[in-house]
């Protein structure tokens, strides 16, 4: 998604660099959306997934695990060819860090939260579109904070309000998404 930006809008250094942050973030919420319909589905279909509310085990912890399975395959790849897609997309060196920073915290998120969706719709057979419309609305306000610390950090300007927020959504996520995942499941499959 991102190298196709310059292609599309033309080769021009400075708008370029004006949208970067916004096109990274955006092929990393790509990158997570497209793969959340996935997360919970094959278990669902061949019955492992009543097995694991059967096993007694944490269904909490088996969401948390799964999830972070999810942000290994798809948000760390983000994270780490970061540089050089802000590099494609001549982002100001100062920014690079930050976009590094907030991508760390951010894309754990959009797993997390992406999971609560993927577990409310596991039981519908067209769930993927329903899943999107559910977890856009709550990926803004992240988008919103990551690009306005990525550009505020470009114009020399304070950004540590918003990693802080970031931040303390990661920790409210990572406290409160495997419970609403581990009962979002329990009422899929009732």
């Amino acid at each position: 998604v991102t190298t196709l930006f310059p292609l599309g809008i033309g080769p021009s250094p400075q708008l370029l660099a004006n949208i970067a942050p916004g096109v990274i973030w955006i092929a990393a919420l790509l990158a997570t959306v497209l793969s959340l319909d996935s997360l919970f589905r094959s278990d669902y279909e061949d019955g492992t997934l009543e097995q694991m509310v059967l096993s007694g085990q944490s269904l909490a912890l088996i969401a948390l695990s799964r999830t972070v399975a999810h942000w290994l395959v798809a948000g760390l790849p983000i994270v780490l060819l970061s540089p050089l897609l802000a590099l494609w997309m001549n982002l100001a060196d100062e920014g690079l860090p930050i976009l590094i920073i907030s991508l760390a915290i951010g894309t754990p998120v959009l797993s997390l939260i992406g999971a609560i969706g993927g577990a409310l719709t596991v039981s519908l057979k067209r769930g993927g579109q329903l899943l999107s419309l559910l977890v856009f609305p709550l990926y803004v306000p992240l988008l919103i904070l990551a690009t306005s610390a990525v550009s505020a950090a470009v114009v020399d300007l304070p950004y540590t309000g918003q990693l802080g927020l970031m931040f303390s959504g990661l920790i409210a996520a990572l406290t409160l998404a495997p419970f609403a995942t581990a009962a979002a499941l329990k009422l899929s499959l009732s």
